[in-house]
């Protein structure tokens, strides 16, 4: 399997609250308490470590309260790059409720200065390159700009990389300026990175060629439980629709997504397994609360629920 090197900016300790129906204002009594290290790169890396490829993971960390993500590496067996820097990182609280909404509360993270922002490109220049693909997801905690996660994946790509990016905002609109391999917005991410609706088939048809003209070569475009529209370079755009599953949260099926995409571009698997695959396990993601493949008959099942075809253009 390949070797993988996931860079997660801005992590989280996500603290995921159940209750029946979350009613604001009022005393709320939940079911369950759970305690997660996450963040984007790191859920993409615990999939991709289920699907059976080795892991470096990297990005920034605070040093005070470091524990739960050390113990997490520890367990899945991935290779520490990270830069500790002063303060706490933030912790994020999901409120789930049964009918599988989700409110979020996330908190702002610490702040990386400029000395901790080099000691990262300085380890990055020396790791990144022995990696099959390079994974840059989440959002940016404070004291990085946009602009400077434009260099990084310039930098990244010409140690030879290729580079998938999943953000959002500015980020994501200096991100595409770089030209990475692969991205992974919604739609409505990359209608405010473009500018303007990419809401229709032929907006989204329009915006992958644009995207393309500047290096990109896998445009994924989510759209929650409608599924997934991919365009690939060459290619005949195909579209995915999910099985129906029970929700118990939305958190991290579009991190199992990008997973499920890497994962099968990087094994040489055809256009249609690879996103057939990717589409089960963004579903199985959302039956459960944490990351990872939990049972694989299960997502045998899943995949032969998901729908691959031929993206309508008409």
């Amino acid at each position: 399997m390949a070797k993988i090197l996931t860079i997660t900016l801005n992590p989280a300790l996500d603290l995921t609250v159940r209750v029946p129906h979350l009613e604001p204002g009022e005393v709320n009594r939940s079911q369950a308490l759970l305690s997660h290290a996450a963040g984007k790169g790191l859920n993409v890396a615990q999939v991709l470590a289920d699907l059976g490829h080795s892991l470096t993971v990297s990005g920034f960390l605070g040093e005070d309260n470091q524990q739960a993500f050390n113990a997490l590496f520890a367990r899945r067996g991935f290779a520490d790059a990270f830069i500790r820097v002063p303060g706490e990182t933030r912790s994020n609280i999901k409120l789930a409720e049964d009918n599988g909404r989700v409110t979020d509360i996330n908190g702002p993270g610490p702040h990386v200065n400029d000395l901790a922002q080099h000691a990262l490109l300085d380890k990055l220049d020396h790791i990144a390159a022995s990696h099959d693909a390079v994974v840059v997801a989440g959002s940016l905690p404070r004291g990085v700009s946009a602009q400077w996660l434009r260099e990084l994946v310039l930098r990244l790509k010409a140690l030879g990389c290729k580079v998938i990016l999943d953000t959002s905002g500015e980020a994501l609109k200096e991100g595409l300026r770089a030209g990475p391999w692969l991205v992974k917005p919604n739609a409505e991410e990359l209608s405010e990175a473009l500018g303007h609706p990419v809401s229709s088939v032929a907006s989204q048809v329009a915006a992958a060629t644009e995207l393309q003209t500047l290096g990109i070569s896998h445009v994924v475009i989510s759209h929650g439980a409608d599924g997934v529209n991919w365009f690939s370079r060459g290619t005949q755009p195909l579209q995915a629709l999910p099985p129906k599953v029970r929700v118990a949260s939305t958190v991290g099926a579009g991190d199992s997504l990008l997973a499920g995409m890497v994962h099968g571009l990087i094994s040489g698997h055809s256009p249609e397994q690879t996103l057939r695959s990717a589409t089960a396990i963004a579903a199985m993601a959302v039956t459960q609360i944490g990351f990872g493949i939990s049972d694989a008959l299960q997502l045998v099942t899943l995949e032969s629920g998901v729908n691959v075809r031929a993206l309508a253009q008409e």
